[in-house]
């Protein structure tokens, strides 16, 4: 298995090397040149296997120059016994209308991060030793918020690695900016950005792919990588659990072996639902993917027009990791559906990132809108699922699931579809407790971020996390605060 550039074919690299390298010199990402695939009789016998054995076997298929006893030692080492709090790691919850929400964040950081960052950590000190020449890997990071702390967490102390996390000032939740300037470890640094997470992307983007700064690490015999999901060990982990929640459905007999589903999952970066076109595209019977977003509704309206314009206003909402105009993931959907071609991809960035448009056509459009469904909720339909859920069925959503439910709701009514349908979960609810607990119950009143937390544990009963319930006597490490001209500064101070 070779990894191509959705922005150069010619690049023909290994795994190893597309997870340690993170994004192609030429600015594109990479891609699996053909994509394994999976039969009916291949389901069935997954079905049979806990979480970790489903990984290393979806792994082994992309991963073809790791041995399977590195794939076998990255997997235990992800999912050990009590990282997560399901035995299953991702179980599924069944809702009174018959959708299953699959529960992502059940991690050491309590987001859908985690089910990836855990992991790679692990496939990029592999893919270091086989292809990083001795070099010690810095990883820049752009979040919107769970990101950060989960590739923080991830990545703590981990040997020969450096890791520097820059997030939008005032563009994530109480909880998450906590968790993120209390981080432990002696190779970790935060930075805050003022701007939004589009500003923080393009900037490590930037770094990224600037030779005088390469240069500049490489005379100190380190490198560049990513841990955002522009870095294919990101995603592939993320096929996962997708081919996994399909397998839990069989086994538990909500469904018969080739029976579709649908998946819905809340989406900025893209990089989650194109997860579920890659499990779609290996023979997961998934009919229909749902992108459902919030305020900030860019993806919403190119699925259903085949324009993608960022130039609009930028919300900031109370489901802060779906705040993003620019959806990088898209790119490598966009090269797929063209038969991988790379000009015309490497067109339409240009286009995006020279004039904040294009349009890709009304053949393309087809493409995408014959699997892709692109729904939104707004602020008061949020709250008002989250209030919802709880009152008539005693389930605590945060705000990107609850996005997510409404968005399959809306489409269910629309269109009469009954496919059985998987909603990705992606945070605990305390991670959002402001607006969690103004939907439940509107009339407590609360000081700050840990009043509310007892507030909301108090109304609903619904544990909450010990690892978010500790942030409250931790001290905060990390106050520095730059912009997005001054991001590279800001590296090489904190890394060289």
């Amino acid at each position: 298995m070779l990894y191509t550039s959705t922005r150069d074919k010619r690049v023909r690299v290994s795994s190893a090397e597309a997870i340690t390298h993170g994004i192609s010199a030429d600015g594109g990402l990479f891609v699996p040149e053909t994509i394994p695939q999976l039969s009916a009789d291949d389901l069935a016998r997954l079905a049979s296997l806990d979480y970790k054995g489903r990984a290393k076997e979806i792994l082994s298929l992309y991963l073809t120059d790791f041995s399977q006893k590195e794939i076998d030692d990255c997997v235990e080492g992800a999912y050990a016994d009590g990282k997560f709090s399901s035995p299953k790691t991702a179980p599924l919850h069944k809702l009174a209308d018959g959708s299953h929400v699959l529960e992502l964040w059940r991690g050491p950081t309590c987001a859908f991060k985690d089910m990836a960052l855990q992991l790679l950590p692990h496939l990029l000190t592999v893919s270091a030793g086989k292809a990083a020449g001795g070099k010690q890997i810095v990883i820049l990071v752009a979040t919107s918020g769970d990101t950060g702390k989960a590739a923080l967490e991830g990545f703590r102390d981990v040997p020969n690695t450096q890791i520097m996390v820059f997030y939008p000032s005032d563009g994530v939740s109480p909880m998450q900016k906590l968790q993120m300037t209390t981080q432990e470890g002696a190779n970790v640094a935060v930075c805050a950005i003022k701007g939004n997470f589009d500003d923080a992307q393009t900037g490590v983007k930037k770094i990224f792919t600037d030779p005088a700064v390469a240069q500049k690490l490489a005379q100190k015999n380190k490198m560049f990588s990513s841990a955002n999901s522009i870095n294919w060990g990101r995603l592939v982990p993320q096929i996962v659990y997708y081919v996994s929640a399909y397998c839990d459905l069989l086994a538990d007999g909500e469904i018969s072996n080739g029976d579709a589903i649908n998946v819905v999952v809340p989406t900025g970066n893209f990089g989650n639902i194109l997860a579920a076109y890659y499990a779609k595209e290996m023979g997961v019977p998934i009919r229909r993917l749902i992108c459902a977003s919030n305020r900030n509704k860019v993806l919403t309206d190119f699925i259903e027009t085949g324009v993608y314009d960022r130039r609009r206003e930028f919300y900031c909402t109370s489901s802060p990791s779906m705040d993003i105009l620019i959806s990088s993931n898209l790119e490598r959907l966009l090269f797929l559906l063209c038969g991988m071609d790379d000009a015309q991809t490497k067109t339409w960035m240009r286009e995006l990132s020279e004039q904040g448009v294009y349009d890709v056509g009304s053949d393309m459009h087809k493409r995408i809108a014959d699997v892709f469904f692109g729904g939104y909720c707004d602020e008061d339909a949020t709250k008002a699922l989250i209030r919802t859920v709880y009152e008539q069925e005693g389930y605590l959503c945060d705000t990107h699931t609850a996005v997510a439910v409404q968005v399959y709701r809306d489409y269910a009514a629309a269109t009469g579809d009954r496919t059985p349908s998987v909603i990705a979960s992606t945070a605990s609810p305390y991670k959002f407790s402001k607006t969690v607990l103004a939907a439940v119950a509107p009339d407590v009143c609360a000081a700050d971020e840990f009043g509310m937390v007892d507030a909301l544990l108090e109304k609903t009963g619904f544990p909450c996390p010990k690892q978010l319930l500790e942030l409250k006597d931790k001290t905060v490490r990390f106050t520095q605060c730059c912009t997005r001209e001054t991001m590279e500064d800001a590296v090489l101070r904190a890394m060289l």
